[in-house]
């Protein structure tokens, strides 16, 4: 297997700043947040508009790598399971992925809503949520 480099474009700006405080998911309270593109990347945000539906996806850089197995949602109730069933934090490659709602852009800015990542998380990728039409 190999390694690889990725390169952050971006970072979340949010109120969330520790895992109390955090929605387990983005249904669950997540406040407004802005994604911020680095300038370098600001022309792929091109036909990106108010109201899109996108994936985000993130580099979760608080998460524990050595974690392979949790109790689902944090809830010592629930057994053990290995993170590949599971969408926690916490695990080998942490990759977040987050589908969210544009609510408006400004310059590299995007004010988008349910998201539930940290303030300062990376950001690697933006895709749009396919429909039908597209």
């Amino acid at each position: 297997m190999s390694d690889f480099l990725l390169r952050p474009i971006g970072y979340v700006e949010s109120e969330l700043t520790a895992g109390d405080s955090a929605p387990r998911q983005p249904d669950e309270g997540a406040p407004p947040a802005w994604v911020v593109i680095d300038e370098r990347f600001a022309g792929a945000l091109d036909g990106l508009a108010s109201g899109a539906e996108i994936l985000l996806f993130t580099w979760l850089d608080r998460a524990d790598r050595e974690a392979l197995a949790v109790h689902p949602r944090g809830d010592a109730a629930r057994a053990i399971t290995g993170v590949f069933a599971t969408r926690a934090p916490d695990r080998p490659n942490p990759i977040g992925l987050h589908q969210i709602h544009v609510v408006g852009i400004s310059g590299n800015r995007i004010h988008v809503r349910n998201l539930e990542a940290f303030d300062g998380t990376p950001v690697l990728d933006i895709k749009p949520v396919l429909t039908p039409d597209r």
